[in-house]
């Protein structure tokens, strides 16, 4: 099969589409024919390396040569232990690695089935970004009816599903973003929208019930200061500054008085999927999707993912020859 392959660690340019072998499912995997996948900032840190790990010996080179996590596709084979799919069934999820590719297994628990309504490049959009937002509001954000909720980074991929989620849980949502991604925002639900160019949030006195920052510009204590008492700050996103920040400081501030402030890493499961499936077939949640790739195109795929400017999700199309 062909795959995208990362032997180094480096710029897109590192990256090679190559072919390699199509993998076998253990007992309680699933393998998929992969239709299309999805590009995620931890994509780019695959590639790359996280600053630390280069420094470790024997961590220099990618320990799994094949990047990628967000799926859609059509389950091909499944392992002896596998309960909830068959051959035939269309599914979209979470692979932990190996996404860019023709085929791919996954645990079965990562997996759920695929939106009736949504295509193949529409599904695979979601996995990453939309449990990150669901996990960020519902679980560490506590969102109820009638909070004020605001988006920083409204108009990314993590963004522009939090926006969705949080009208569904009933919360007045205060959307920011660029100029160029005001109508996006909007369009998706937002019931305020603040131009970022034009209006610096943490400095108009609005106090907000949860903040969440997808891709947080402003200091911990900027943060801190625009919401009430009571509320809560869920960084998912954002510079290295901004997530160590969350991380060594955000335990701290939230000792003192009633603000709370915390960063986590979603966790990509059957049952939040399912919970997303519910949102997406009625179309209270739409995935936005700004541009798409074939899966030979990757790099650059990527490459524009760094610029950061990306309206929604960047999708890759998975185009199978005869022979597969």
């Amino acid at each position: 099969m062909k795959a995208i392959v990362c032997t180094q660690y480096g710029p897109p340019d590192v990256l090679q589409f190559a072919e390699v072998a199509k993998p076998t499912p253990k007992n309680d995997e699933v393998l998929i024919k992969i239709h299309a996948a999805s590009v995620n900032p931890m994509d780019r840190f695959s590639m790359r390396g996280a600053p630390l790990i280069r420094l470790i010996p024997g961590l220099r080179t990618p320990r799994h040569k094949i990047i990628g996590c967000d799926i859609a596709g059509r389950v091909e084979a499944v392992g002896t232990h596998v309960k909830q799919f068959q051959p035939g069934d269309e599914v979209f999820g979470g692979t932990g690695v190996g996404a860019f590719a023709e085929y791919v297994c996954a645990p079965e628990d990562k997996l759920a089935l695929k939106p009736a309504n949504l295509s193949f490049e529409d599904a695979a959009a979601v996995p990453v970004a939309a449990i990150t937002a669901l996990q960020g509001l519902r679980d560490k954000g506590r969102i109820q009816p009638g909070h004020k909720i605001l988006v920083d980074g409204a108009s990314g991929g993590v963004g522009t599903f939090a926006v969705q989620i949080a009208k569904s849980f009933g919360a007045e949502v205060t959307a920011v973003c660029s100029t160029r991604n005001v109508h996006t925002a909007r369009s998706i639900g937002a019931d305020h929208v603040i131009d970022y160019t034009r209006e610096d949030f943490t400095q108009s006195g609005q106090r907000y019930d949860l903040i969440l920052g997808a891709n947080a510009h402003h200091s911990i204590f900027d943060y801190s200061r625009a919401l009430n008492q009571g509320g809560i700050y869920v960084i998912v996103g954002g510079g290295l500054v901004r997530i160590l920040q969350g991380i060594v400081l955000g335990p701290l501030l939230s000792l003192i008085g009633n603000k709370k402030t915390c960063f986590f890493i979603a966790n990509i499961n059957h049952k939040d999927l399912v919970s997303l499936k519910d949102l997406l077939e009625p179309g209270k949640v739409v995935p936005v999707i700004d541009r798409r790739y074939p899966l030979s195109d990757a790099a650059e795929a990527l490459r524009y993912l760094e610029e950061g400017h990306a309206q929604g999700k960047i999708v890759l199309t998975v185009e199978h020859r005869n022979d597969t």
